[in-house]
């Protein structure tokens, strides 16, 4: 229900006041200096500089030069996102609802009861008529081999990074840091020595691969390449690889609870080029915040891989999961809104809470508008389910939550590649602008959910990528799911 419109005028008037209190203040305190002192003729200014003692002088003087020189020498350095790259499909991998549900009764361990509820889930999904799986996955019936999973890492991963090195004609020996995440599929050699070997990468790069995150792997690993720029010479860049192969973990069980991920997650990956030079780079990151909740049972089994009654491996993904996210969320936001928010908005939450307290919780407890803080929000597409929760508790407009939706309709569930396309769908679209900030939000097994913010350097030069032959149809109308 939107705000009576004198509502709306006094918190505007609340907002402009608080937020330039501070600036106020010194505005008139530095007026009423400079009138004081143009009161005070030269000869009486120099008399009360000839009465400071020289150590008083040299401190006021020196003083801010040397705490100046030592918090510059001391600070973290800037960390840039010079651009990246998200797996452009093929279309012999597109997988409609139809060929989906035909292909899956084909599997022999697959009874009515599954196949229907596979069916039903889909249709509520959010996902639409042009999401992809493997070639493999297109097989009557299906094959989930070691090889097929290989094929499937080697055809993503090495698609995205080689779009990325073509947009920003980096060199593969400028790599100084590797960083790759896919939580299930775990060969060895592992995904980073499989870019390295491909790429001939130096023989000093530092790799890393982060398995069994879930899908907020993508942005904790942008928070590792970041702690590796700290000590990287300046100007070194760092190469983070994005994906979750799907070949090998396709549920062939009868568990209702562990065949949902067969219908939400698809093929996808990224692959992003982060730096600690300004040079060319699209974007400035200005936060990361994790938040990790593992310490509590139920939200360590929400999303637990293990074995059904009869020994097939799975992701059970529990009933709560929904509530679970919603609750790390809340301690996310929390974390980050003290960051990014205006001093207005963090008054007002305050006052809310003491208020609730005070009154034993009578009073609705105050949302922040984060649209104070953000102009484009990178949701990650979990599920419809997800979406429309975060939507609920952040108080976002169907356009702030359109990229997810989008990305969600048109890929499905990508894992912790999916903020990435909705970045590229952003892009695409022409919204993103000089100076806006992006507020990416993921969410993983554990049960985590991690932040990243960023500020827009420069708007992307030219349409590319996944969205470039499809970017006209969208958005399309997609309904919520009841609650």
């Amino acid at each position: 229900m939107n705000s009576p419109p004198n509502t709306k005028s006094y918190k505007y008037l609340f907002q402009l006041f608080i937020n330039n209190f501070v600036v106020t203040v010194l505005v008139i305190l530095g007026t009423i200096l400079l009138l004081n002192a143009a009161q005070l003729g030269p000869a009486q200014i120099l008399t009360w500089l000839h009465a400071v003692r020289h150590a008083h002088l040299f401190l006021a003087t020196f003083l801010p030069i040397g705490l100046g020189t030592l918090y510059l020498m001391h600070r973290s350095r800037s960390v840039y996102l010079v651009d990246y790259a998200c797996f452009r499909h093929s279309s012999d991998c597109r997988i409609p609802m139809a060929a989906f549900v035909e292909h899956v009764h084909n599997v022999p361990s697959m009874d009515d009861k599954s196949i229907r509820f596979m069916k039903r889930m889909l249709e509520n999904s959010g996902i639409g008529d042009k999401s992809y799986l493997p070639t493999n996955s297109h097989y009557i019936p299906p094959s989930h081999t070691l090889s097929d999973s290989r094929n499937e890492a080697e055809q993503v991963i090495f698609s995205s990074i080689g779009d990325l090195f073509a947009k920003t004609g980096i060199s593969p020996k400028a790599i100084d840091i590797l960083v790759t995440n896919c939580s299930a599929f775990c060969p060895v050699p592992s995904l980073a020595d499989m870019i390295v070997n491909k790429y001939k990468l130096r023989g000093d790069v530092r790799s890393i691969h982060i398995s069994g995150m879930g899908c907020s792997a993508g942005l904790i690993s942008v928070e590792a390449a970041k702690n590796l720029l700290q000590v990287a010479p300046q100007g070194g860049h760092a190469l983070l690889v994005s994906t979750e192969i799907v070949s090998l973990h396709f549920y062939t069980g009868k568990n209702l609870s562990m065949l949902l991920p067969n219908v939400l997650f698809r093929m996808g990956g990224a692959a992003v080029l982060l730096s600690t030079s300004r040079s060319r780079s699209r974007f400035k990151l200005v936060h990361t915040v994790r938040t990790i909740t593992a310490a509590q049972d139920k939200s360590y089994q929400c999303a637990f891989q293990q074995e059904d009654d009869a020994g097939e491996i799975g992701v059970n993904l529990s009933k709560d999961l929904v509530a679970i996210a919603g609750d790390t969320l809340q301690a996310n936001i929390t974390a980050i809104g003290s960051l990014v928010l205006p001093f207005s908005e963090q008054v007002l939450f305050v006052l809310s809470l003491i208020g609730r307290k005070l009154l034993n919780r009578k009073i609705k407890p105050y949302v922040p508008d984060f649209r104070m803080a953000f102009e484009h929000f990178c949701i990650h597409a979990g599920g419809r389910a997800v979406i429309d929760a975060v939507q609920r508790s952040l108080c976002l407009t169907d356009e702030d939550v359109e990229p997810s939706r989008m990305a969600l309709h048109r890929f499905g569930n990508t894992s912790s590649s999916s903020v990435w396309y909705e970045l590229g769908y952003i892009d695409a679209k022409g919204r993103m602008r000089k100076g806006d900030r992006i507020w990416m939000i993921g969410f993983g097994s554990g049960f985590k959910c991690n932040s990243v913010v960023w500020q827009c350097i420069q708007p992307a030069s030219n349409l590319d990528g996944p969205w470039a032959d499809c970017i006209h149809e969208y958005p399309v109308g997609v309904t919520k799911m009841a609650t």
